[in-house]
């Protein structure tokens, strides 16, 4: 590695002592309110759908790739962080991923056309592709391990409660005004994170600026980008389309030839050591069966209340509230608590919770009374949140201190991709429910909602699995 070449680069780097940064909070905060931002336009768009489909003349098909389109960038941009966090220093990310959201911002708001409109997703993707991990990354070195939990807690009070939450904020803008307006707003939230960064945020990692490995970079954006966009594609096309099977032929093959590089660089792009330590590999599974099982609620619960019950969609967002206030509390919550209790009981607490809470939504049929489904979603919610906060803590407590910040963008990227097969798997099944059901109609959605809950209780049956195997081992940077 090289040295950097700013003598005076890196100055108002805290130093790695046993106490952390003293304001640590305080330097997180710009990049919690961007990240938040990010993270709500992944589901935002969804209950957006069926007007952008009728303002653009598009098929369901087509429209999907607002979706699609944002996944696959942020699956592409996630594993080169690695590469951008030795290159520039935590500010100039910050900025850079701002200025790219305001830019997909604007030119999606103004969009006069389908494919504008999908652009400006697409750089909005590759905005929250760096955001995601910055702020894993940042928190990681302001944060002592001691009180590490406390803070991935508020990191899941945004990325968990930010998609739980967008349903309502979504539906009441379209009832009071126009699709536009869902990225207008995201704008003086956007310019408030800039600012906020600019006066308190610091630089946290040295610039060593490596040479940058180009196979890698192909690899890795074959691979991950292969894998996200034949998820995406599956739910809609089938998944014996060639083309969805070609993708993720092309991104296994893609994501073993990185991995294989990675751990013959004396400089990889993005470290995969972690996945060596048994409490991180068991870890990252169900972190993917997590975000698995959030965004396929997130998915199918809207199509239940609106397609199945012929709910409004301000009152589905506000029959989804409950559950996304839950998520909230409890997600920054078991981040404090795990930092005092038992990390894995409290994993495998939500675990049984998401998997109660599964049968509950597996069985909502079409007459049953709407709290039964409002129940399912707050007990499912409380669940995840429950669970997710100390299991990516005990995922980075498994790790030395070296490979803590690849060992974050490695949970990053995987929980987008679990993000992706949630809503993949879920919209397969949904519609593969509705074929096998004869009475049609109501009935058989209603049918394929449960089918897709079927999917959630086997991610929450392998996630209790894999928490009763993780050991008490104690954590190996403890050191810090």
């Amino acid at each position: 590695m090289t040295a950097p070449s700013d003598p005076q680069e890196g100055l108002d780097m805290p130093e790695k002592r046993a106490s952390g940064h003293p304001h640590p909070f305080r330097v997180i905060v710009g990049p919690l309110i961007a990240a938040f931002v990010g993270v709500y336009s992944e589901a935002a768009m969804n209950i957006a759908l069926p007007d952008l489909m009728t303002v653009f003349s598009v098929s369901a098909a087509v429209v999907q790739w607002l979706t699609t389109g944002y996944l696959l960038a942020v699956g592409i941009l996630l594993p080169l962080f690695g590469v951008l966090v030795r290159w520039l220093t935590t500010r100039q990310l910050l900025v850079l991923a701002a200025v790219c959201f305001l830019a997909g911002a604007v030119l999606s708001g103004a969009a006069v056309s389908f494919p504008m409109l999908a652009a400006g997703r697409i750089v909005q993707g590759m905005a929250t592709g760096i955001l995601l991990p910055l702020i894993f990354n940042t928190a990681i070195a302001v944060y002592p391990v001691r009180r590490r939990g406390t803070a991935i807690g508020m990191i899941g009070l945004v990325v968990m409660f930010a998609p739980a939450i967008s349903p309502v904020i979504a539906g009441l803008i379209l009832q009071s005004a126009t699709w536009n307006w869902i990225f207008w707003l995201m704008i003086p939230v956007l310019v408030v994170a800039l600012v906020v960064s600019m006066r308190w945020l610091e630089n946290v990692r040295p610039i060593t600026r490596p040479r940058v490995d180009v196979a890698s970079i192909v690899m890795s954006t074959l691979g991950f980008g292969g894998v996200v966009l034949g998820l995406g594609l599956g739910g809609d096309n089938g998944w014996v389309d060639p083309v969805v099977l070609g993708s993720l032929i092309v991104g296994v093959l893609g994501v073993a030839g990185f991995s294989r590089r990675q751990l013959r660089l004396a400089e990889p792009m993005l470290d995969v050591r972690p996945f060596r330590h048994r409490n991180f590999l068991l870890s990252s599974l169900i972190i993917v069966g997590n975000n698995a099982m959030l965004m396929c609620a997130i998915f199918l619960i809207p199509m239940y209340l609106q397609n199945a019950r012929s709910v409004a969609v301000v009152a589905t967002g506000l029959l989804m509230l409950p559950g996304g206030a839950l998520n909230g509390v409890f997600s920054a919550a078991s981040g404090r608590v795990a930092d005092v209790a038992s990390p894995r009981v409290m994993v495998r607490c939500g675990l049984a919770i998401a998997i109660m809470a599964s049968l509950l939504l597996m069985t909502t049929g079409e007459a049953r009374p709407l709290w039964w489904i409002v129940l399912g979603h707050c007990l499912l919610m409380v669940g995840i949140s429950l669970a997710n906060a100390p299991t990516q803590t005990l995922g980075l407590n498994a790790l030395p201190l070296d490979l803590a910040s690849d060992g974050s963008t490695i949970l990053s990227t995987l929980a987008q991709i679990g993000g992706a097969v949630g809503t993949a798997l879920g919209a397969s099944l949904l519609s593969a429910g509705e074929r096998a059901t004869a009475a049609g109609g109501t009935a058989a959605v209603a049918a394929g909602v449960g089918w897709g809950f079927a999917f959630s209780l086997g991610m929450a049956c392998a996630g209790l699995v894999c928490s009763l195997l993780i050991s008490r081992r104690e954590p190996l940077s403890d050191a810090r």
